[in-house]
């Protein structure tokens, strides 16, 4: 007798993760066998936030990659410390940046995180302790990324920073709910990042951004200001705009807002939360964290 087609489906996902896995164990070996340094300092914005980062231990100087998180999140999460793993292994000084990220907010509320963070003209902020350090040049360019409140953040940084060269959202809209209108401040042409600077990924499943992958895509198209009228992804000539992920795409059949988490509950949005999708960590597809890495680093000085 045939199996189902879910319990096919099921085994096809747990034999790709333990194809994953045992990857995914060899490069950690790969990357702990690369000299890196880590480093925590705090800045000011009202109150005093933490910064935790890697960098590399060989003499020179690097680009910046700075990470925020999403609503809620721990600002040092599994999920954080993989993007900057993944950034400081491709020579970036890469830090996640804590904020007051406890509730949600409007375009005011969260610029103004935003700016607290990236705010080139105040010595307290979190992008001055970043750009001071020995390591760090930020003339060779700041690229950043985040999740859900962060992705915003992450956008909106080149607003009070103009070093900021390209930047990565994930889970990402403009138009969240009727209460959390954001198309003022994260519409194309409403922020100072170029749309063919921004990249966004969404996963199909995300209920902030909508829960369709329609409409994943559309706000998606909302951000970038590029449209391809029923495509799971679209991509410029230099490797900006979306990408939709479906649940077949990771391993635990849950594209939601947290797409990049395993483990999660289908129909609990981010329960995934205590561990890393590993065909986001370590797969080769677009949606990943070694691809978005590899993205932004086509946009920084060497």
């Amino acid at each position: 007798m045939q199996a189902p087609a879910h319990h096919t489906t099921h085994r096809r996902a747990l034999w790709r993760l333990g194809s994953f896995l045992v990857a995914g164990t060899a490069l950690l070996g790969a990357l702990s066998a690369q000299a890196q340094t880590s480093f925590s300092t705090t800045y000011r914005n009202g109150s005093t936030y933490n910064i935790q980062g890697k960098e590399p231990s060989a003499a020179g100087k690097y680009p910046v990659y700075v990470h925020t998180v999403g609503t809620g999140e721990s600002y040092n999460s599994a999920w954080a410390k993989a993007a900057i793993d993944a950034a400081v292994a491709r020579g970036f000084v890469a830090a996640t940046v804590q904020y007051d990220n406890a509730s949600f907010g409007s375009c005011t509320t969260i610029n103004g995180r935003a700016k607290g963070i990236f705010n080139a003209a105040s010595t307290s902020s979190a992008i001055a302790k970043l750009c001071s350090r020995s390591k760090a040049d930020c003339s060779k360019g700041i690229v950043t990324g985040g999740l859900s409140q962060g992705s915003i953040i992450s956008v909106l940084a080149k607003n009070h920073d103009s070093r900021v060269r390209a930047s990565m959202g994930q889970g990402t809209g403009a138009t969240y709910t009727a209460a959390y209108n954001l198309a003022s401040c994260m519409a194309d042409g409403k922020h100072a990042q170029p749309g063919d600077r921004i990249r966004i990924v969404n996963g199909e499943r995300d209920m902030f951004v909508g829960g369709t992958e329609a409409v994943a895509r559309s706000q998606a198209e909302l951000v970038t200001g590029l449209q391809c009228a029923g495509k799971q992804s679209c991509f410029r000539s230099n490797g900006s705009g979306w990408y939709v992920v479906k649940d077949l795409e990771v391993a635990d059949l849950n594209a939601d807002h947290c797409f990049m988490g395993n483990l999660g509950v289908v129909g609990v949005q981010c329960s995934g939360i205590l561990a890393v999708d590993p065909y986001y960590q370590y797969g080769s597809n677009p949606w990943g964290v070694k691809a978005t890495m590899d993205w932004l680093k086509t946009f920084v000085t060497p």
